[in-house]
Order: structure tokens, then sequence, then C-alpha cells
């Protein structure tokens, strides 16, 4: 549960949106875009030189793909199969400043670390320590529509303009952390990597049981039937809304919006969908991860 100390941190950072021009909230690192508030460029150059290690617990996941949701459910998983507590952070490592850097170089194993980042864009020290990495996506028309509703509700991002003005942006990667299909096709990469698994928001929502008995056994987490009942009842999402908004304060209403599989529906005109398809087409079609979106089930 986080503090009231790290509610007050949240809060502050809004402040510190509602404070600031929105042409002053992103900038480019890389050719990238990210948020000044959150990720500022001395977070991101001090990154590159973390240190990885093998028993890490790393969550990666293109932003609005059920992040908060699955460490959350993690979380769940450290503290019932192993009593371990993870400290009340954002998990996300480009949040860190230098300091917060330090501390968790010199905190205990294992840690949760997670990052909304490219996978070419993290600390190298992932790879050559051969750190499991679970990698959470999203359908690409879901995605976008709750990544549109999370930029008007965020005071620490700007505002998008309209809807068609949003969908032209993530078509072409000009949103924080880049292009929805460029992360996919650097995940496709790596697809057969023993250390990465790949689950999607979707799959979890069918059959969240099974889910969590993957993610746990992925990163060695014993558990029971009876304990993965227990966190798949605490972790449906009307009862993560409910308890985020003692976790996350007002921040609550940010994250957390409908957690529905479909509603790109009430958003998108037959010309975006159709356009939508065409860079799936382009750029996933017949590969390992495009099957495993079951794009025409949930995006047709």
């Amino acid at each position: 549960m986080t503090s009231p100390f790290q509610i007050h941190q949240i809060q502050s950072k809004m402040e510190q949106g509602l404070n600031m021009k929105d042409e002053e909230k992103l900038y480019k690192w890389n050719g990238i875009l990210y948020p000044t508030i959150m990720s500022p460029p001395e977070n991101l150059d001090a990154m590159k030189n973390m240190e990885a290690r093998e028993e890490d617990i790393m969550l990666m996941a293109y932003p609005k793909c059920g992040f908060n949701w699955i460490v959350a459910v993690i979380r769940k998983i450290m503290s019932v199969s192993a009593g371990l507590t993870v400290p009340n952070r954002p998990p996300l490592i480009e949040f860190w400043s230098p300091d917060v850097q330090q501390t968790v170089a010199e905190s205990p194993s294992r840690r949760l670390l997670g990052s909304h980042m490219c996978p070419d864009n993290i600390p190298a020290s992932f790879t050559t320590k051969k750190t499991k990495i679970l990698v959470v996506f999203r359908n690409p028309k879901d995605t976008a529509v709750s990544y549109y509703h999370f930029m008007n509700k965020n005071p620490v991002l700007p505002k998008v303009e309209s809807w068609d003005k949003f969908f032209s942006n993530y078509i072409n990667g000009e949103v924080p952390w880049g292009s929805y299909f460029g992360h996919a096709l650097a995940w496709e990469k790596r697809m057969d990597d023993p250390n990465v698994m790949v689950v999607t928001f979707e799959e979890l929502k069918e059959n969240l049981p099974e889910g969590i008995r993957k993610v746990a056994d992925f990163f060695s987490f014993p558990l029971t039937d009876e304990q993965v009942k227990n966190i798949a009842e605490e972790s449906t999402f009307s009862a993560m809304v409910e308890s985020s908004k003692t976790s996350h304060g007002p921040f609550s209403k940010v994250i957390f919006r409908k957690g529905e599989v479909g509603d790109w529906r009430n958003h998108f005109s037959e010309a975006q969908s159709k356009q939508m398809d065409e860079e799936f087409k382009k750029k996933l079609a017949g590969t390992k991860l495009g099957a495993k979106l079951k794009y025409n089930q949930y995006c047709q």
C-alpha cells in the first residue's frame, strides 16, 4: 500500500503539471518523447549505468497495456509466495532520480523493476545478466483509446486537441515512449528468448487465475491453487479500482478507467480502423507476437 508520503509525492507531481505549459511537458531523448516531470533527462542518463541482477523481477509494457494491474498482481504473488514486501515507490526505472537509482542499487534482492521504455533503450545489463522479463501487451486499438483518455486526465502530460489528432500522433509514434509498433517489433525479435515471457491484457481478462499461475511460475514463485484463487479474486479490475483509491489517492482516476476489451469501437472511425488494420498487417502479420495478440478476434 502506498504511504501518505508517497501520495503526497504524487499530488506534488500533479500540481507541478497543472502549473506547467503543455508544450513544456514533453521532450525528446534519443528521438523519443518522454514526460519532463516524471522522466527528466538526468533520470534517463543515469539509468544507462543501472546494474540489473539475474534474480530481478522485470515487468515491461507499452503505456496503457495493463502495467499497473500486473504490478499489483506481482506484488501479491511476491508477498504470498515468498513473504517479500516491495518498497513503496513506482517500479518504473525511468521515473527514478539518480538518488533513488542509487538506493535501489543498494537494495536487497529480489527487486521488482519495471519500464515503459522500448527494450532497445533499457540498460544493457538486463540482457547480459539474463534477467527474466515479463512483457504485457494489449491490442493496439484499445491501447490507443486508453492512452488518449490517459493523456487528457493526467496533468503531467499535455492534453490532446482531439481524438483524431491523437490517433494521428499514435500511429506516427509521436506520443510519450514512442511507437506501439516500434515496441512490438523490438519484442518480436526476442520472442524465442527463454528469459522473456509475453502475456496479453486480453488473455489475462479471459482467465486471470491461469495468467497468475503462468507469471508466478515464470519468476519461480510457487503458489497453491488456493493462493492463486485468492490473488485472482483480489485482482479483478473492479477490486483494483477500489483498492487504488487508497493506494494511489487522486491518481487512481488517472490510471484506472474502464479496463475493457473492445472500447475502441466507441472511438474509431471506419477509416481509422482500416488504417490500423493496414499498419498491423504491414508490421506484425505472420509474426509470433502478432498471433499472440489475436488481432482478428479483438480488432475486427
